[in-house]
């Protein structure tokens, strides 16, 4: 039998890969199962479940409250550092584990509102796109309102995003902050961050990066593009678990102009005080409420060690061959039964997922699921492939992609007998 020369090449892919012994690790990555769905939730590493295990055994278990004088009250500024030294090149004290990427994003847009009304009441406008993902979308609704503030909407293409030009004609001298996803959540659109941080800044605004769908998949140079905030998700390309805490970047310059609104005992200058009244630190720890997760902390410093030992450049690389091949696949297998590529085609312009259209997608997800194949679905009619360097081979490319050109035909065939 004549092998099939696209898995003839995805096994040259694989053995060539200088990643590829990263698979091994995580749990369950070198089973049958195609996981497709690493930029929502990543697999767990293998040393991760070992380190929670040992933890709650010896140094909860152990240490007891001890622990946290002999290192966890450290770990938030430690574990950012490292994040941002790593994936999004911050210089340290800019960077900081905290709550989740709601609570934080929260904390950041209102603290910019707030310093730009202060330093010039005419700036009462939001700039935010209508394709960002929603919990953005809603926390600046939530801000402008108790702020009396007007959001300004950039209608983007959802299979693209925001560019520079629509930005240029949004932001103006009313514009207080702007708010941005470096990799669109529905489309894997890679904006251009450092000429929107550039046009921003023109116009006198402050702006944030949402980078949850960017952390661990496309590098990120926080310092040299000039980024004034920025909060990213760990439970993702950074293999935290559901639920693990985000992180927020704060430029050293900001950290003490900007007060946070949530005040907690954890961003004064002497937490244990318990002084009468709050005086924030003026360090990024400011930017931090209440206690830390400690648990919650533990899995993504097993991945971080992975990405510090490979290098960002080399995830990038992989990540692109990745989507690529999965593109590539598409177009040859898909494509003719009528789906249609709902991300950028050049690979400079996406991230780590890639999206693909067809009006029965959902039920086609449905149905992968059954079969231990694991996209995720996003309306219009978008399975959304989602390939984590660090854990997924060109051949699990391969056999997912086989397996929903299967499905689709099954439920195209069954759809025309119905007609």
């Amino acid at each position: 039998m004549t092998l099939d020369p696209n898995l003839a090449f995805a096994r040259r892919m694989d053995r060539a890969d200088g990643l590829a012994h990263y698979r091994k690790r995580f749990v369950g990555a070198e089973s049958e199962l195609v996981y497709f769905d690493g930029n929502s939730l990543g697999r767990p590493p293998v040393s991760a479940v070992e380190r929670v295990e040992r933890f709650l055994r010896e140094d909860w278990g152990g240490r007891l409250i001890r622990g946290w004088d002999e290192s966890w009250l450290a770990m938030s500024g430690e574990i950012g550092d490292r994040i941002g030294r790593a994936l999004i090149e911050a210089k340290a004290g800019q960077t900081i584990i905290g709550d989740s990427t709601t609570v934080l994003l929260y904390k950041l847009a209102r603290a910019a509102v707030d310093a730009q009304l202060a330093r010039d009441p005419a700036r009462h406008e939001i700039v935010i796109d209508t394709d960002n993902f929603p919990t953005d979308r809603y926390i600046v609704d939530g801000i402008a309102r108790e702020k009396g503030m007007r959001l300004r909407w950039i209608d983007v293409d959802t299979s693209s995003g925001v560019t520079p030009q629509q930005l240029a004609e949004a932001a103006g001298p009313e514009t207080a902050l702007v708010v941005v996803s470096h990799v669109a959540y529905r489309s894997a659109y890679l904006t251009d961050a450092p000429e929107l941080t550039r046009i921003a800044h023109d116009a006198g605004a402050l702006i944030l990066w949402d980078l949850c769908h960017s952390a661990g998949s496309v590098e990120v140079k926080a310092d040299a593009w000039g980024f004034d905030l920025a909060v990213g998700c760990t439970y993702k390309y950074l293999n935290g678990g559901p639920g693990s805490p985000a992180f927020a970047y704060v430029r050293e310059d900001l950290q003490g102009v900007l007060t946070q609104p949530i005040q907690g005992w954890w961003g004064t200058k002497d937490m244990f005080a318990m002084g009468p009244s709050y005086e924030p630190v003026p360090d990024i720890r400011r930017f931090v409420s209440g206690t830390a997760p400690i648990v919650g902390m533990l899995a993504m410093e097993e991945t971080l060690a992975m990405i510090e030992e490979a290098g960002m450049p080399a995830l990038r690389a992989k990540s692109v061959a990745l989507t690529s091949f999965a593109i590539s696949l598409a177009e040859e297998w898909l494509a003719p039964l009528g789906v249609t590529l709902a991300s950028p085609a050049d690979a400079e312009e996406r991230g780590g997922h890639v999206t693909l259209h067809h009006d029965s997608m959902r039920e086609v997800t449905a149905r992968l699921w059954q079969r231990d194949v694991i996209p995720d679905y996003r309306d219009p009619g978008g399975l959304r492939i989602g390939l984590s360097p660090l854990s997924t081979s060109f051949e699990e490319v391969h056999r997912g992609l086989a397996a929903t050109r299967e499905v689709l035909r099954e439920v195209l065939t069954e759809r025309a007998g119905l007609a």
